[in-house]
């Protein structure tokens, strides 16, 4: 049996109703990724490891 995934919004939504970002849901090997707009539509998956490759460069250079 499938689990739901748990969709969490990023802490810059903007304002309004804060439907203008990703959402990001830990799968067990794979970190899945989609835009709040669109939530029905098929998500991107990319594997953890390569997930907190790219979280940490964007903490790196902020401005990229």
């Amino acid at each position: 049996m499938a689990t739901p995934d748990h969709w969490r919004k990023s802490s810059y939504s903007g304002g309004g109703d804060g439907n203008a970002c990703v959402e990001i849901a830990n799968r067990r090997t794979h970190i899945a990724i989609r835009d709040s707009k669109t939530p029905t539509t098929p998500p991107l998956s990319i594997p953890a490891a390569a997930f907190v490759t790219f979280i940490d460069a964007l903490k790196a250079d902020p401005h990229r």
